[in-house]
C-alpha cells in the first residue's frame, strides 16, 4: 500500500522552467530583430548622415519609451546614481557603439563586423569578472567561445576574400572599439540595475542621453541634419527606432536582469544567421555547408549558455 505521503508528493518536472523559456524567448526574439535590422540599416545608408540618422534613430525611441512610461504612468524620476549609470549606458551602449558601428561597416563587411560582435559575450564575461567580480560557470564560458568560433566559421569565405587595406583595418578597428563601447555599456546598465533603476525607464533616459551627446556633437561639428523624404528611408527608421531599439533592447535589458549578460550578448552571435536568411530572401546569397557547420556551433553555445547557472559574485 502506498503511505498517504507519498500519494500527495507532485511529480517532479523534468521541463523547462518558465524563467528559462521566458529567457529563450526573449533572446530569440532580439535575435530575430537585430537580425533584420542589418538589411534595414542599409537603407538608412545614402543622402543622410550617419550620426544624423542615429540620433534620430535613438531620439525618437527615447521619445516613445519616455511617452510609454507617461501612459501607464510609471515614474521616470531617477536618482543621482541611477541617472549616472544610464548616462553611461548612454554614452557607451548607444552613442560610441553605434558611432563606430556605422563607421565600421562603412568600411568593411557586415559580416566581418558580425565575426566581431559576437566576442561580446566572452567580453562581458571577463569584464564583469574585473570590474564586478562576477564568477560565471564553465558552461557560460565555452558557450560564448563557441559563438566566437561558429560566427567566424558561418562568415569565414567571405572574411578570407576580403582582404584589408588600409581603409579595411581601420574598419577592423573601429567594430573592435564599438563591441568594447557596447560591454561597457552592459556594465553601465548594471549599475543601473544595482542602483535600482526600472528596465524601462532606465531605458528611456540611456537613450535620451546617448542620442543628446551625438546632437552636440552633430552640431559642434557641423553634421547636416535632414531626412530623407522617400519610402524606404522612413519606413527602415521606423522599424528600427520601434523595433530594433524600443522593443529589443528593453527586452535584451530584461532578459540580461534576469539571466545574466553574457547570456544575453549572446544574440550578438545569434544575429548573423538571420542575417543570412534575410539575405538570402531579399539578395539571392547563397551559403554552403560551412556556413551551416558554423550556424551548428552558433546554436549549440546558445544551449550551453542558457544552461549555465546565472553569474555570482566571487
Amino acid at each position: 500500500m502506498t503511505a498517504p505521503s507519498e500519494s500527495l508528493v507532485p511529480p517532479k518536472s523534468t521541463g523547462l522552467s518558465r524563467a528559462t523559456l521566458l529567457a529563450i524567448g526573449g533572446v530569440g526574439l532580439c535575435a530575430a530583430i537585430w537580425g533584420t535590422t542589418w538589411y534595414a540599416i542599409t537603407l538608412q545608408l545614402g543622402q543622410v548622415a550617419p550620426l544624423a540618422s542615429i540620433v534620430w534613430r535613438f531620439g525618437l525611441a527615447a521619445i516613445l519609451l519616455f511617452a510609454g512610461c507617461l501612459l501607464t504612468r510609471r515614474s521616470l524620476k531617477l536618482t543621482l546614481n541611477q541617472h549616472l549609470a544610464a548616462a553611461g549606458q548612454g554614452v557607451f551602449a548607444f552613442s560610441l557603439s553605434y558611432s563606430f558601428t556605422y563607421a565600421a561597416e562603412g568600411r568593411i563587411a557586415s559580416a566581418i563586423v558580425a565575426v566581431i560582435f559576437a566576442s561580446l559575450a566572452l567580453l562581458n564575461l571577463i569584464l564583469f569578472r574585473i570590474a564586478a567580480r562576477q564568477r560565471a560557470a564553465a558552461l557560460s564560458w565555452g558557450g560564448a567561445a563557441l559563438g566566437v568560433v561558429g560566427v567566424a566559421v558561418l562568415s569565414g569565405s567571405e572574411i578570407l576574400g576580403a582582404g584589408l587595406d588600409e581603409a579595411s583595418a581601420a574598419g577592423v578597428g573601429f567594430a573592435f572599439v564599438a563591441v568594447i563601447a557596447s560591454a561597457f555599456g552592459n556594465y553601465f546598465a548594471w549599475r543601473g540595475q544595482n542602483a535600482g533603476s526600472a528596465v524601462i525607464p532606465s531605458t528611456a533616459w540611456a537613450m535620451a542621453y546617448g542620442s543628446g551627446l551625438l546632437a552636440l556633437y552633430g552640431l559642434a561639428t557641423g553634421v547636416e541634419w535632414s531626412i530623407e523624404p522617400t519610402f524606404s528611408y522612413v519606413a527602415s527608421l521606423l522599424y528600427l527606432s520601434v523595433f530594433g531599439s524600443v522593443i529589443a533592447f528593453v527586452v535584451y535589458f530584461s532578459v540580461a536582469r534576469a539571466r545574466g549578460y553574457a547570456l544575453a550578448s549572446y544574440i550578438s552571435a545569434l544575429t548573423p544567421p538571420i542575417a543570412m536568411l534575410v539575405s538570402v530572401l531579399f539578395e539571392n546569397a547563397r551559403f554552403g555547408w560551412v556556413a551551416l557547420a558554423g550556424l551548428a556551433l552558433v546554436l549549440a553555445g546558445q544551449v550551453l549558455l542558457i544552461r549555465a547557472p546565472k553569474v555570482s559574485a566571487a
